[in-house]
């Protein structure tokens, strides 16, 4: 039997995490799992209550490192996560996506002699300025296993010069998560609660550093925001950080028409999504739920780590200027929806190929 111990630690893991141990969990008899939650993301909506909506079982363990800057975020996980692998012993740990939990766990694991699995590998944006980016590069270099989520993520790492006989091309394991779970979602009603009518409102978030750090850019994001409001409402969930740049700003917004909400659960998150006419983001998971669901995306960074959104699906780069975001939404809003196609393998069934593999180590 297997000893399978997963990692989570942010909101975009859990639905990556979610369809991977339903999977293994079908075969009691072949593998023995694990979660460990490494606390990255301690707000409840930002965690715990995907939890209850993934259906997924408590952390065996729960490390709560919480907050801080990169390196003491990333040093506290791989402190507090060595002596839980040297506990249990798995014969092999998985870690999903590009935040600080994954490249931390799969270097404590590198160098203690432990498998490592990454889930969601082979991904670049080319821009080293993101921290994602270097938790992306350093993981596929010491992972075992590399699980991609699209071809262009084998072709980065064959470039790189990582074996092939490591890497498999599975698809996109959330697509699972977002299959099973949208005629669930669709059940909540939350048009309703927020009083907009499907295809009639936006939804946007906003997270990273680069937008939310700097007041100037902020304020223009905002603007822009407040502009594209007066067309058609926008929902904003708010991230816990964002809110904080936003109050000191100290900014006059207007609440009638652009919302400024707490964060969504998983199911609430994903009926708003899909009932939009129009997502602005700067979040990698979203630009990939929206081309499945065929919803328009523009996407506020230069740059994507997820190009078959853009050649395949129905995202836009537009940056984060003020004038470029309010033009492509009204030019967005003005054309009917364009002819996007789901890329290869994004069919809900990717967990289980991985779990083939697994069962072959």
């Amino acid at each position: 039997m297997l000893k399978i111990m997963h990692v989570v630690g942010a909101r975009p893991n859990f639905p990556k995490v979610a369809p991977i141990m339903a999977a293994l969990a079908k075969q009691p008899d072949r593998f023995d799992q694990l979660l460990v939650h490494t606390g990255q993301h301690y707000d409840y909506n930002m965690s715990q209550i995907f939890f209850e909506h993934l259906e997924m079982p408590a952390p065996d363990a729960y490390l709560n490192v919480g907050s801080g800057s990169h390196a003491a975020q990333t040093a506290a996980i791989m402190t507090s996560f060595e002596p839980i692998v040297l506990k249990h012993r798995p014969d092999c740990v998985v870690v999903v996506g590009d935040v600080n939990s994954t490249v931390a766990c799969a270097l404590v694991c590198a160098k203690i002699g432990v498998r490592v699995a990454h889930v969601e590998a082979g991904l670049r944006s080319r821009d080293r300025t993101m921290p994602e980016e270097i938790n992306r590069l350093l993981t596929d270099q010491i992972s075992d296993l590399l699980f991609t989520p699209s071809k262009d993520g084998n072709e980065n790492l064959i470039r790189e010069g990582v074996d092939l006989a490591k890497i498999h091309f599975v698809g996109n394991v959330m697509i699972d998560t977002l299959v099973k779970l949208l005629p669930k979602a669709l059940q909540r009603n939350k048009l309703k609660e927020f009083n907009v009518e499907a295809k009639e409102y936006i939804l946007v978030t906003l997270h990273r550093p680069s937008n939310v750090d700097d007041p100037t850019v902020l304020r223009g994001i905002l603007q822009a925001m407040v502009e594209i409001s007066e067309d058609v409402p926008v929902i904003f969930p708010v991230h816990p950080r964002t809110r904080s740049r936003i109050h000191d700003l100290n900014e006059s917004l207007p609440k009638q028409t652009l919302q400024l909400v707490e964060p969504l659960g998983y199911l609430d998150f994903l009926a708003l999504m899909n009932g939009a006419k129009l997502v602005v983001t700067d979040s990698g998971g979203i630009q990939e739920e929206t081309t499945y669901l065929g919803v328009p995306c523009l996407t506020a960074r230069p740059n994507t780590e997820r190009p078959v959104t853009l050649s395949e699906g129905t995202n836009r780069l537009t940056g984060s200027n003020c004038h470029g975001l309010v033009g492509a939404a009204r030019e967005s809003l003005r054309r009917p929806s364009g002819s996007s196609r789901k890329p290869d393998l994004w069919d809900g069934h990717a967990a289980e190929r991985i779990v083939e593999v697994l069962h072959k180590m």
